[in-house]
C-alpha cells in the first residue's frame, strides 16, 4: 500500500506560478512511476505530466508542455510539480498517483491517488 498526500495548490494570478508537492509513504517509493492528474468542475479527470522510477523519462499532456515540469526526489518520497505560466484553465483539483507500470499517462494504469490539492487560477 502507498499513502499520498499533496500540498502546495492555491489561488494565483494568471501568469503565476505554484510548487506542487506529493510526499509517499508506505512501500519502496522509488519503485513507482508517478503522474500528475487533474480534474476541472464538470470534467474528466486528465493527464497532466509522469516521469518514472529513476526521473530519467518524463512526459506531458500537449496542454502543459513548456510551463509544467515533474521531478522527484527518491531520498524524500516525494515527487513535485512546478507549473509556471498559469492560465485561467489550469484551474482544477491536482491529483497525485502511483502506477507499477512503466511510465504511462494511461489513469487506469495508476492504482495509488492522494486526495488532491486545489489550484485556483484567477484571470
Amino acid at each position: 500500500q502507498v499513502q499520498l498526500v499533496e500540498s502546495g495548490g492555491g489561488l494565483v494570478q494568471a501568469g503565476g506560478s505554484l510548487r506542487l508537492s506529493c510526499k509517499a509513504s508506505g512501500r519502496t517509493f522509488s519503485r513507482y512511476t508517478m503522474g500528475w492528474f487533474r480534474q476541472a468542475p464538470g470534467k474528466e479527470r486528465e493527464f497532466v505530466a509522469a516521469i518514472s522510477w529513476s526521473g530519467g523519462i518524463t512526459y506531458y499532456a500537449d496542454s502543459v508542455k513548456g510551463r509544467f515540469t515533474i521531478s522527484r526526489d527518491n531520498a524524500k518520497n516525494t515527487v513535485y510539480l512546478q507549473v509556471n505560466s498559469l492560465k485561467p484553465e489550469d484551474t482544477a483539483v491536482y491529483y497525485c498517483a502511483a502506477s507499477g507500470e512503466a511510465v504511462t499517462r494511461t489513469r487506469r494504469e495508476y492504482v495509488y491517488w492522494g486526495q488532491g490539492t486545489q489550484v485556483t487560477i484567477s484571470s
